[in-house]
């Protein structure tokens, strides 16, 4: 059976025929956001990967606004020169007053500005404090008081109504900032948020509560590799071990095929991103580990930057030395094989004892002896500026994972992000993440959660939690997430060490599944690459524009919210193989090494992937028109229950409420 992507994108029942009925020819989009080609963290992903969409949809009126970087407009814009003569001359005024700035549009006389975060929010005010007429939209990624909050390991999810926002600003110093996004919140036309987790957390310390969710997506395209993506992960995984091989060179005494890729990425922010929890859990585990005599081994990355100086030398010696190795058993294989060929050439069987000489053994004992160690190999792979205060290293040395020949668990701490141009570790982020078995993102603050969706649509199983948005969005459309490898961890009502017991099952459980059942489970995984789609997710964002429009333009657009039937949305239901990656079935493809037929049931991967396209509807559309057109009825009928016609076109349907798409979820009918 071919392991061929089962849903693809155009799948999705409707999203290929998204007509809008209203005339945007007559209005222009600017999108403001310090991110725009400028990489500092998330919402730079979210508006690369969504403009595509964006523009798609209005063309050249479509504008992006952000801060003028030398070096970032060399590789990210194009320069172009505007045709319009208005535009002209508001552009060459702006340059001479010191901005620069690069547009094309035609003047249109409804404009939108959708504003990014606290930094972009002052420019929502003055347009409002101005009256400007501009129909504006606010989203925050995250408020900028929760991750102070956050970051000062205060109970926050508990008492959020108890803050006094006002003192907690004060207090560390941000309270104009924590202003300027507060009225931001209140004078936009819009206010959304990327996450449910998120609009409660608006709704305490802005003192508004968001008009609509908009969940960040991707551009699945850009790692949709079809049948390949097995064939990708096997190909990382492949270099990743030869960096293990020598960074643990004459401590290599576990067996590379049973050896697990677990890692954390992101900011380095302890806490909140749930490293301090992660580690706990890996402390545990390798004691469960060791206690059950199991042969796996888990060697766990931790990609987080950090003040460095300089590579570790002992990490560059190890590299160095597999190297060596390398090439010494390169060498000596040419040589045998000369031999072995010239023997056979005149229908000679070789005489093994004179296949290999005295020079040959003396190149192999050197090399040998080039891997003695008597040293434990290293945690960090950088010399820390702040070792002594790292908290990560100071938490590596509490629970005392050394990677001990003993340790079942191995840790390496990367502080760094990922480059293909790096001696040590040379592949970018992507490819590493396919590389790995398992990503851990437990955070504690994790308004929505890049990496946790990164690895889905790679097909790489994660770990994420309920105070996370991507962990709630799940939540809502898939009713066993573990079963598509999505673990959720709960950080929400239960106590830290309870959250780290869970959490240490879930990787035990992961360590405990046979290399067939992850291979099952990644095809499960990849699955789920449409839901974080931005041909689904975009609706939301359009949604949003729409309503801004007809509160800024109500002559123009007229904008009619109604509660969506319940037979609207999509759930993906429990696989029908139970338990959630069998250990026991036959037939997958690609074929397991392991003796595991000792059982009838089986796993039919185009079955499983048939169920979950059935349980994928197209949610009703709530369109934004101008006043002339006469809405379609949207009403369920009496009686049955069942909703109205649709009308003609296949539009996207936006969310009615703050809820995100929990709302227009079916539950699975058997």
């Amino acid at each position: 059976m071919p392991l061929t992507r089962s849903v693809s994108v155009t799948s999705l029942s409707g999203l290929d025929e998204w007509d809008e009925e209203f005339d945007l020819e007559d209005a222009v989009l600017f999108e403001i956001a310090w991110e725009v080609a400028n990489k500092v963290g998330g919402i730079y992903t979210v508006i690369q990967t969504k403009a595509r969409l964006t523009s798609e949809e209005w063309g050249e009126n479509y504008f992006l606004v952000g801060p003028y970087t030398e070096s970032n407009v060399r590789t990210q814009v194009e320069l172009i020169e505007p045709t319009n003569g208005v535009l002209r001359r508001t552009i060459d005024k702006m340059n001479a007053s010191g901005c620069k700035f690069a547009a094309q549009c035609d003047e249109p006389p409804c404009i939108l500005a959708h504003f990014h975060e606290w930094l972009a929010g002052l420019g929502l005010v003055l347009c409002r404090n101005r009256r400007l007429p501009v129909a504006t939209i606010f989203t925050t990624h995250a408020t900028l008081l929760g991750r102070y909050l956050c970051a000062g390991n205060v109970d926050f999810y508990n008492n959020l109504s108890q803050f006094n926002v006002d003192k907690e600003a004060g207090d560390r110093q941000i309270y104009h900032r924590y202003c300027i996004e507060r009225a931001a919140a209140h004078c936009t036309h819009v206010f959304t948020t990327v996450s449910q987790i998120t609009a409660i957390e608006a709704e305490h310390l802005l003192k508004r509560k968001p008009d609509l969710v908009t969940p960040n997506g991707l551009n699945v395209k850009k790692f949709s590799a079809m049948h390949e993506f097995q064939n990708l992960h096997a190909q990382s995984k492949a270099r990743i071990q030869e960096f293990v091989r020598g960074h643990f060179y004459g401590h290599l005494d576990f067996n590379l095929d049973k050896c697990l890729f677990f890692f954390i990425a992101g900011r380095y922010e302890f806490c909140n991103k749930g490293a301090d929890i992660f580690l706990e859990a890996l402390a545990r585990l390798n004691y469960l580990l060791r206690v059950n005599h199991s042969e796996v081994t888990v060697v766990a990355f931790f990609i987080m930057p950090a003040r460095t100086n300089n590579f570790n030398v002992e990490t560059l010696k190890g590299q160095a030395v597999r190297k060596q190795l390398w090439d010494t058993a390169h060498a000596v294989k040419e040589k045998f094989g000369k031999k072995l060929y010239e023997s056979l050439l005149v229908g000679q069987l070789p005489d093994v004892s004179k296949m290999l000489d005295k020079e040959d053994f003396t190149m192999m004992k050197r090399a040998i002896f080039s891997t003695q160690r008597h040293s434990q190999p290293p945690v960090c792979t950088h010399n820390m500026l702040e070792d002594s205060s790292d908290p990560i290293l100071t938490c590596i040395r509490r629970i005392g994972l050394f990677n001990g020949s003993a340790d079942r668990v191995k840790v390496i701490f990367h502080p760094e992000f990922l480059s293909s141009t790096s001696p040590l570790l040379p592949m970018d982020y992507e490819e590493f993440v396919r590389g790995c078995h398992l990503g851990v993102f437990p955070s504690y603050y994790e308004p929505w959660g890049y990496t946790p969706a990164e690895c889905t649509v790679m097909g790489i199983p994660s770990v994420s939690t309920n105070l996370s948005g991507f962990g709630c969005f799940m939540e809502e459309h898939i009713a066993d997430p573990s079963a598509y490898g999505i673990y959720i961890l709960d950080r929400r009502f239960r106590s830290i060490d309870e959250s780290c017991h869970q959490l240490t099952s879930f990787l035990f459980q992961f360590c405990q599944q046979s290399r067939r059942q992850r291979i099952i489970q990644r095809n499960r995984t990849e699955r789920l690459s449409d839901l974080l789609d931005w041909r689904y997710l975009g609706r939301y964002y359009i949604s949003a524009r729409h309503m801004a429009l007809a509160k800024a333009f109500p002559d123009t657009y007229c904008y009619e919210p109604q509660e969506p039937p319940s037979t609207q949305g999509f759930r993906y239901p429990r696989p029908a193989s139970v338990p959630p990656s069998p250990a026991l079935s036959r037939h997958s493809s690609p074929h397991h090494s392991e003796a595991e037929d000792e059982d009838d049931e089986r796993y039919d991967e185009d079955l499983e992937a048939e169920k979950d396209r059935q349980n994928i509807r197209q949610p009703f559309s709530l369109p934004l028109r101008n006043k002339g057109a006469l809405p379609y009825s949207m009403a369920a009928s009496e009686g049955d229950g069942s909703p109205a016609p649709s009308p003609p076109s296949s539009i996207p349907s936006p969310p009615s409420s703050i809820t995100s798409p929990s709302d227009s979820m079916c539950s699975e009918k058997n």
